[in-house]
């Protein structure tokens, strides 16, 4: 990838409406993230190794802000309670919860799931990101529709442990 690709892809992501893109090519990996404060967007070249396995990220959830939220926001964003792990969108994507259209999904709420266990597939670029359990427990919540866009770091399960 040369210089000129490069300078292709910072400004589809500055004309898209997504914040961030991540591409691997052999042995160069690319982030470019959006920032609303920042005229360009940085590019950072990182190892491949570094997303060999594109691992879910955990978290514990936030506590509930002191404000009251405004009606107008979506049930996605309301805060769980602190004893539940959020797994979350380790790239942007789609989100698809079954292995096909026609097919039972991997998980559904209430299901208690095991380390390893397949949660969904992220698709990022055409390549299919199976997105894995880390720990075992129980599904409360999923968050994201059947192919909808997902954001990195968005909340897609809430597991009780």
């Amino acid at each position: 990838m040369d210089f000129n690709e490069i300078r292709k892809l910072v400004q589809l992501v500055e004309k898209a409406a997504i914040s961030s893109l991540e591409i691997e090519e052999g042995e160069l990996s690319i982030r470019i993230e959006k920032h609303p404060a920042a005229g360009l967007a940085p590019v950072v070249p990182q190892p491949h190794a570094a997303y060999a396995h594109a691992a879910p990220v955990y978290a514990p959830a936030p506590a509930p802000p002191a404000a009251v939220a405004p009606a107008a926001a979506p049930a996605a964003e309301t805060a769980a309670p602190s004893h539940l792990l959020e797994v979350k969108a380790p790239m942007v994507g789609t989100f698809y919860g079954s292995p096909g259209p026609d097919k039972d999904p991997f998980v559904r709420v209430g299901d208690r799931i095991s380390p390893g266990q397949t949660l969904c597939i992220l698709e990022a670029m055409k390549i299919m990101n199976e997105i894995e359990a880390e720990v075992g427990g129980r599904v409360v919540e999923i968050l994201v529709g059947n192919a909808q866009p997902v954001q990195f770091d968005q909340v897609l399960f809430r597991i009780e442990p």
